[in-house]
This record gives structure tokens, C-alpha cells and sequence, in this order.
């Protein structure tokens, strides 16, 4: 299976994003007067931060200040609690549960490869990855609630704590379904060839055999989440599904008119589940809102294709990251013309 996705560069974002300058406050407030009278609330999403090799540590607090300040109802945090070139030693697990414990709001964690899928790096400590993705599973869904000092329900694929694929989550808001799901960047745990295998890293033959014996497992567990999730969502009559997943599954390759970019080596473990994302969103009437991090640049564009048609109910949102800490703030608003309204929400670091 393929999908076809191509880059059209900066297409929505200059809709989405309108309002921000020029009457900013009067549209603001005439914006939170509707929302009063419509149910609308606003959520966050971040990740990719701190990177304590990029200096973040300083920069954080700003960032976690201006959550906590903010109206916003819950947040998603969409991967990466640390950087790709540093240990994957238990106290970075301890760290990010500080950093979620220290919200105000309840938080929806997504895991990054960072905290797993790259550990097999020398540099990270050449641990086994999939003993991390053990790890992490135990220590990072402590119960069955999301994070954060509020916290509020989730539905996982797992049900307990340690449980293969406890980390796949879905609620419900208003008109929107949410699902989260682990598929993370470095091609979703695939590995291609024996120069990937051992290349900067402590892995052996058969570690690189259960990578991705791993994958096609969670893959297919991914696959079927997604289907569950909006067969909720059509059957809660949702108007909005926000899927919200790590790895950037290469929207954004070199565009040629002789290439599908989907092809390519490099994105081939996102293919599966992104053609299941292609159908998924052909077959709702809604809005489906897709957000990513891994490649720590802001983004709001349709790259969706569904062949030769542009997907007019698909938006991407790609996340800020290190070294620009930054979040998005995202408004739902039921009976608007558009149902999700972006923002970005940029972080003063001055004293």
C-alpha cells in the first residue's frame, strides 16, 4: 500500500492563522465571546523539548510558565523528552514525569524515538531499545489517566501499565475525538540494512530482527486503533478527529515529478498506517486534524492527496521544537465554519 502526499507549501496558514495581527484584541475578545455561548474550549501541543545538548534547560521554564497561564483545557505533548545524542538512563523517564507533574492542566503524552527507538545509539548508551519501549511503557502510563497536577480519563489500547501498546490513546471533547498513537520518527523502528543495523551502534544481527519483528506488531496494532478511533468517532457523531503521532512520515521530501516521495527508503515504516490515515480520512465527513513533531519546524499546510485531489478535510500541524520552544494552541469551536482554529503561541525567553 501507498499514499500519495506532496508539499504545498504554506496553503492553509495563512487562513488558519488569521486574526493574529492588525485587531488582534478585538478579535480575541469577540472569539472568546463566542466560544462562551458555543462550547469552545482551546488545547495545547508541544514536544521535542527539553534538549539539554541545545542549551533548553534555561529556556524551559518560560515555555511550561506560559501553558500554565493559558486557557487551554488539556495539552498534548507529541514526543521527544530528550535529545537524539544523549543517555536513555532511567532519570530522563523521572525528568519528563517532573515536567508533565509541574502542569496545571492534564497532559496527553505521545512517546519519540528519542526515548526509545534511538537508545541502541552508542551515544545513548547503546541500551536495547525495545527494553526502553518496556521501560517506558511501565514508568510513563503510571495509571490509566492522562498527566499533569489535573488529570482527566483516557482509553488505551493496553490496559495496564507495562502493557504492549498502553501508550495508544483516544478521548473525547465536545465535536472532536482524539487519538494518539506511537509512531515515531527514525522510520518507525525499521531497520533496512545491515550498514542501518550497526552503523554508531551497540546492536547486534538479532536486535535488529526483533526491531523490526517490534514493528510489524505495533504497526498493525497502530493500524487497528486508528479504525476503532474513528468508528468512535462517527459513532459519538464527532465533527473532528485530532490524530496525533511523533515521526514525520516525510510530507515534506524533495518533491519531483517523476517521485512519490511516499516511496522513499527512508519513510517506507510509515507507509502502511499512513495509507490507512489516507482512507480514514476519505471515508469522514468531518475535519481531520493531524499532528506531528520530530522535525522541530512550524507547520499548518494540506499535504494529503487522494490521487490527484487535494484532501480539503486534511490539515498537518507540525509542532515547534529545540532550539525554538514554542507551543500551538488550537480552538475548537462547534458550528464554525472551520472547526479547529491554529496558533502558534511564541515564548518571550527575555528576563
Amino acid at each position: 500500500m501507498s499514499f500519495p502526499i506532496s508539499r504545498i507549501a504554506a496553503l492553509a496558514a495563512p487562513l488558519l492563522l488569521a486574526g493574529l495581527g492588525g485587531c488582534a484584541a478585538m478579535g480575541e475578545r469577540h472569539a472568546a465571546m463566542h466560544a462562551q455561548h458555543h462550547g469552545a474550549y482551546s488545547f495545547g501541543l508541544w514536544g521535542d523539548m527539553p534538549y539539554k545538548k541545545a542549551g533548553d534547560d534555561s529556556k524551559l521554564p518560560a515555555v511550561l510558565a506560559s501553558i500554565n497561564a493559558s486557557d487551554i483545557a488539556f495539552s498534548i505533548y507529541d514526543g521527544d523528552i530528550k535529545d537524539g545524542s544523549s543517555r536513555c538512563d532511567n532519570t530522563i523517564y523521572d525528568d519528563a514525569l517532573k515536567m508533565f507533574g509541574s502542569m496545571k492542566q492534564p497532559v496527553v503524552y505521545i512517546p519519540g524515538d528519542n526515548e526509545w527507538t534511538d537508545c541502541h545509539r552508542t551515544n545513548n548508551g547503546g541500551f536495547d531499545a525495545l527494553e526502553r519501549l518496556a521501560h517506558l511503557r511501565r514508568v510513563m502510563y503510571p495509571t490509566l489517566a492522562s498527566l499533569g497536577q489535573a488529570t482527566m480519563p483516557l482509553e488505551h489500547q493496553g490496559k495496564a501499565a507495562g502493557d504492549k501498546f498502553i501508550e495508544n490513546v483516544r478521548f473525547t471533547r465536545g465535536p472532536v475525538t482524539f487519538v494518539g498513537l506511537n509512531v515515531p520518527g527514525s522510520n518507525n523502528n525499521v531497520v533496512m540494512n545491515a550498514k542501518e543495523c550497526t552503523g554508531k551502534s551497540a546492536r547486534k544481527a538479532a536486535n535488529c530482527d526483533a526491531a523490526n519483528a517490534e514493528y510489524l506488531e505495533r504497526d498493525a496494532a497502530n493500524i487497528a486503533w486508528l479504525d476503532a478511533s474513528f468508528k468512535a468517532a462517527k459513532a459519538a457523531g464527532s465533527r473532528g478527529v485530532v490524530v496525533v503521532i511523533q515521526g514525520d512520515p516525510g510530507f515534506d521530501l524533495p518533491e519531483t515529478e517523476d517521485l512519490d516521495e511516499s516511496q522513499a527508503p527512508g519513510v517506507s515504516g510509515y507507509r502502511n498506517f499512513m495509507a490507512e490515515v489516507s482512507r480514514q480520512t476519505t471515508a469522514f465527513d468531518g475535519e481531520v486534524l493531524f499532528v506531528h513533531g520530530d522535525t522541530h519546524a512550524f507547520k499548518v499546510d494540506k499535504p494529503l492527496h487522494a490521487p490527484n485531489n487535494m484532501m480539503t478535510n486534511f490539515t498537518r500541524v507540525e509542532t515547534f521544537g529545540s532550539p525554538s520552544l514554542h507551543w500551538v494552541k488550537v480552538t475548537v469551536t462547534p458550528g464554525a465554519a472551520s472547526l479547529f482554529r491554529i496558533e502558534p503561541v511564541i515564548v518571550s525567553q527575555k528576563k
